[in-house]
């Protein structure tokens, strides 16, 4: 049930998913990191500011990008009996490791304003962090919010569907 409920059932449900959780991972992630980095400094976070569009669209392109291989290195993981919760977990870690090797070194480009081996070569350095950072806010804040929104989204289109039948029965 909880498949069914917390998680798109189509194309437009899985933009909204999408949208909900991007858009509260990029204004909490993308700061975050930036200010561990420089200092955490209201121009800090001003300048992040002015990049963080671009900062979005990258994380919506290569969440299309790793959304196939991350459900099927899912997949590869839990067994199809296994619960909801295990796959969202596994799911996750599998989506953030993915999405995390790729934003530190696109992220840091963006955010710098300039394509360097400077990411690449800090690249061992920088990561950890940032995948736990991801991580955290993945786990914790934007997949439950998206997750409770789909929740209350099926929850009203069922009723609606419910109330529609019950009414198409009586005439």
């Amino acid at each position: 049930m909880d498949y069914y409920m917390k998680l798109p059932r189509n194309k437009k449900e899985f933009a909204i998913f999408m949208g909900i959780i991007s858009i509260i991972s990029v204004n909490i992630i993308a700061p975050l990191i930036t200010c561990f980095e420089a200092g955490f400094h209201l121009y800090v976070w001003q300048d992040v500011l002015t990049v963080l569009p671009f900062i979005w669209l990258s994380v919506i392109v290569i969440v299309l990008l790793t959304y196939i291989p991350a459900e099927k290195m899912t997949a590869w993981i839990v067994a199809k009996g296994d619960s909801f919760r295990s796959h969202i977990v596994v799911n996750i870690l599998c989506t953030v490791l993915m999405m995390s090797v790729l934003l530190t070194v696109i992220g840091t480009w963006i955010g710098t304003r300039s394509i360097t081996l400077e990411p690449i070569h800090m690249f061992f350095y920088k990561w950890p962090r940032n995948f736990a950072i991801s991580l955290f806010v993945e786990m914790c804040i934007a997949q439950p919010i998206a997750r409770f929104v789909l929740l209350q989204l099926h929850t009203r289109l069922d009723a609606k569907r419910v109330l529609n039948n019950e009414y198409n029965e009586i005439n």
